[in-house]
C-alpha cells in the first residue's frame, strides 16, 4: 500500500492517493472515499496508468472522459447506464441525439475495466470507473484534484428518452440550462463551474452551425459572436456539409485545464450557445460567476472540484441496488 501510494505520488505530483479523510471527507448517499481501501487498494493507480497512456496518445480523450461522466449522471443518475450497448433487453443511450457520433472514450473505459477485473475481480463498478476517469482526466490536464466518494453500483437499465431530454442541448437558453441543472439538484454555481469543463475538448460543427448562419430563424449569425472568431469558425464549419468537422471549445489552450474558457466567453468567443449565454443570458448571478472565475483560477478550480463531487452524487445506486458489471457494455 505504502509503495503504491508513493509510486502514484511520484508519477502524479500533487496527486494525493485520496482514500484518506482530508479535504473534508464525509459520506455522500452511502458513498465514501475509502470504499475500495481493502477490496481493491490499487484501483485508482490502475485507472491513472491507463489514462496517462490514453491522454498522451490523444489529449482530447481527457475531455471525452469528463463528458462521459456528465452524460451518465444526467440520465438516471451516476449509474454507468451510458455505457450499455444495444441488446435484446437494452435500448442504448449511445443512440440518443446528444450522444450519437459524439460520445467517445468507451474503449478506454473497457481497458480500465479489464485491468481492474484482472486485479480485483467483480469489485470496482463501471459507474465508479467513470467518476475516477473524470477526476484523473482533469488532473492529467492540469486541473484540480478532489477527494472522490466511491461505492456506486451499475444499473441494469438505460434510458434513451432520458438521454434525449435531460442532457442540456448546445443551443440551450440560459433558462433551459438553469432548469436542466436544477432538475439534478445542481445550482447556478454548479452550472457555471461545470461549464468550465469546456476549457478542454472540441465540439462538432453540427453543435454550433446554427450560431453562424441562422441563430434566431432570421438567417443571421448570433450577434454575441466576436467578429474575428466568427470569421474563423465559418472556415471550419461551412453552411452546408462539414457537420463532423471539429473546433476547440477553448481556442487558446484546448488541452490544458485552466480558466481561459471564462475569459473567452467575456470576449464573445464562447463556441456553443450554451457557453455564451452564461454571460449574454442576462442572469446576473451567472455573469458575475463567469467574471470571478476569469479573474481567479484558484476559485474556479475549488468550485469545479466541489461541483464534480456534487454531480457525482446524483442518484447513485448503492448497497443492494444495481450490480457490478463484469463488462461495462452489458448487464451481467
Amino acid at each position: 500500500m505504502a509503495l503504491l501510494s508513493s509510486t502514484l505520488c511520484m508519477a502524479f505530483p500533487g496527486f494525493g492517493f485520496g482514500w484518506g479523510g482530508h479535504h473534508g471527507g464525509g459520506t455522500y448517499s452511502g458513498l465514501f472515499p475509502e470504499y475500495y481501501r481493502f477490496t481493491c487498494p490499487q484501483a485508482n493507480d490502475i485507472v491513472m496508468s491507463v489514462l496517462e497512456k490514453a491522454i498522451a496518445n490523444d489529449p482530447r480523450m481527457a475531455a471525452s472522459l469528463l463528458r462521459l461522466h456528465f452524460h451518465d449522471c444526467f440520465v438516471q443518475g451516476c449509474d454507468a447506464s451510458v455505457l450499455l450497448d444495444d441488446s435484446s433487453a437494452i435500448v442504448s443511450e449511445k443512440n440518443a441525439g446528444p450522444n450519437k457520433n459524439s460520445l467517445r472514450g468507451f474503449k478506454v473505459i473497457d481497458e480500465i475495466k479489464a485491468k481492474l477485473e484482472k486485479a480485483c475481480p467483480h469489485t470496482v463498478s463501471c459507474a465508479d470507473i467513470l467518476a475516477l476517469s473524470a477526476r484523473g482526466s482533469t488532473v492529467l490536464s492540469g486541473g484540480p484534484n478532489w477527494e472522490l466518494p466511491l461505492g456506486r453500483k451499475d444499473s441494469r437499465t438505460a434510458s434513451l428518452s432520458g438521454a434525449n431530454t435531460k442532457i442540456p442541448a448546445p443551443n440551450s437558453t440560459i433558462q433551459n440550462l438553469i432548469t436542466s441543472f436544477k432538475r439534478q439538484g445542481l445550482s447556478e454555481v454548479d452550472l457555471v463551474a461545470l461549464s468550465g469543463g469546456h476549457t478542454i475538448g472540441k465540439a462538432r460543427c453540427a453543435t454550433f452551425k446554427q450560431r453562424l448562419y441562422n441563430q434566431n430563424g432570421n438567417h443571421q449569425p448570433d450577434a454575441t459572436l466576436e467578429r474575428t472568431y466568427y470569421n474563423g469558425l465559418k472556415t471550419v464549419c461551412p453552411k452546408s456539409g462539414g457537420d463532423n468537422n471539429i473546433s476547440p471549445l477553448d481556442l487558446a489552450s484546448p488541452v490544458r485545464f485552466d480558466n481561459t474558457y471564462f475569459k473567452l466567453i467575456l470576449w464573445g468567443k464562447g463556441l456553443l450557445t450554451s457557453d455564451q449565454v452564461l454571460v449574454s443570458g442576462n442572469i446576473r448571478k451567472t455573469m458575475e460567476l463567469v467574471k470571478s472565475y476569469a479573474m481567479d483560477e484558484g476559485l474556479f478550480f475549488d468550485q469545479f472540484a466541489k461541483s464534480m463531487v456534487k454531480m457525482g452524487n446524483v442518484s447513485p445506486l448503492t448497497g443492494v441496488n444495481g450490480e457490478i458489471r463484469k463488462s461495462c457494455r452489458r448487464r451481467n
